[in-house]
């Protein structure tokens, strides 16, 4: 019996996937529920596992190429069975043994030309790849680019045999072998280097393009921006991790700031709302979604019920999401659903910025850095660390003054740490 192998819908949001690599092989005996593929969603890197038995017969996706949910991007049969009338995927189309073409296939017209020009010049090393012609696109896969930004490999010294002369894993690996070290230093442009690179565009920042012009544009954000006294919050996160120094636990600045969020949220529940068109949907819960920055672009986990939690176990929450999420291993259920956001970029040395909401989302914080400021506290100048949060609202959904009151609730509780238990 045929069984066409889809591309599935592995995220809810999931439009198309990316083939990372193939964990199967034609010609290799497959039964149901076996893992055949690791795709890359708008969100995560999963598994792609076989929905019937058979002999895995014929490839249609290689390994960087992408297709839209519910194309057939491979088949499964019996040796035997007819298979001609199946077809499917031809982006990046290549044979389940790493995406290498096959071997009677012809190169295409970019790869002839690029061998044509492949000469050797005084001092090259001998089998070290030469340099493209100048300004020639680099095309690679993401696996590839990360696994080049990891061994300081030079991918526009690096001849791809995959697909249209794509830049392989295998490739990579073959160029590290042989020394195709990247710029020392990490330098200027060299003669010697493609003057530029069209970069593939990953699921993940297909989506978040996506969903910010969906954001910026039909909703109508505003700002608030308050400036608050950390110096409490400092001394009570010293507490804090002094408690916990003997179980290795310790808690951040954005720990605390998340607990206190929580509970400003419940006490306006009207900024922990969503706008959904028809109506308004105001939550009791407090979903927090945390911005975590990774190579792809952003993405934002969730810690759920965060007003029900103490900070350490937020912070230990926040921690395992974090690393979860840069490995891109979270699951669906772990990025979706949150009522409202944060994201803090005051560890890279920005003191106030704006964030874009993310829809259906009424409000997310901009969190910057502390600062050491003088000011004025009773007649006399004094140098307190401050921090500035601003917060983007959804105009339909968060007026002014709804808005104004949920920050100064929230700056009231971080002056005063003992009321964020409360």
């Amino acid at each position: 019996m045929i069984t066409k192998v889809h591309m599935e819908a592995l995220s809810p949001t999931m439009e198309e996937g990316q083939l990372v690599r193939w964990l199967k092989s034609e010609g290799d005996t497959i039964a149901n529920g076996d893992v055949l593929a690791e795709i890359e969603t708008d969100k995560a890197t999963m598994e792609l596992v076989a929905r019937g038995a058979g002999t895995l017969r014929k490839v249609f996706l290689g390994e960087g190429g992408t297709a839209p949910v519910g194309e057939v991007i491979a088949v499964i049969a019996a040796p035997d069975e007819d298979i001609s009338g199946v077809g499917g995927a031809v982006d990046g189309a290549a044979p389940a043994t790493g995406g290498a073409a096959p071997a009677s296939s012809k190169p295409e017209p970019e790869a002839q030309v690029v061998e044509a020009a492949q000469t050797s010049t005084p001092g090259q090393a001998p089998g070290a790849a030469p340099a493209p012609p100048e300004g020639r696109r680099v095309k690679a896969s993401p696996l590839a680019r990360r696994l080049a930004d990891d061994l300081g490999v030079n991918l526009a010294r690096v001849e791809g045999s995959g697909p249209g002369g794509r830049i392989v894993k295998r490739d990579v690996e073959a160029a590290r072998a042989r020394g195709v070290a990247a710029p020392a230093g990490g330098g200027g442009w060299t003669p010697d280097e493609a003057e530029y690179e069209d970069v593939p565009v990953s699921q993940l920042r297909k989506t978040i393009a996506k969903r910010l012009v969906e954001s910026i544009g039909p909703v109508p954000h505003f700002f608030l921006t308050v400036d608050v006294d950390m110096g409490r919050v400092v001394e009570a996160r010293r507490r804090i991790n002094e408690m916990l120094e003997k179980s290795g636990e310790k808690v951040s600045i954005n720990d605390i700031l998340l607990k206190a969020v929580a509970g400003a949220l419940r006490r306006h529940p009207d900024c922990n709302a969503q706008w959904h068109g028809t109506h308004v949907r105001r939550f009791n819960a407090v979903h927090l979604g945390v911005a975590v920055a990774i190579d792809d672009g952003l993405i934002t986990p969730v810690v759920k019920n965060a007003h029900l939690k103490g900070i350490a176990q937020i912070a230990a929450e926040v921690r395992e999401l974090a690393a979860r999420a840069r490995d891109k291993k979270l699951m669906p259920d772990e990025y979706t659903g949150s009522t409202f956001s944060v994201s803090n970029l005051g560890m890279f040395g920005i003191h106030e910025f704006t964030a874009i909401i993310n829809p259906p989302e009424a409000g997310i914080l901009a969190v910057g850095g502390m600062e050491d400021t003088p000011v004025v506290m009773d007649g006399a100048v004094v140098v307190r660390p401050r921090m500035r949060i601003t917060m983007s609202c959804d105009h339909r959904v968060i007026d002014g003054a709804q808005g104004s009151r949920f920050l100064a609730t929230l700056r009231a509780m971080l002056e005063e740490p003992t009321t964020i238990l409360v």
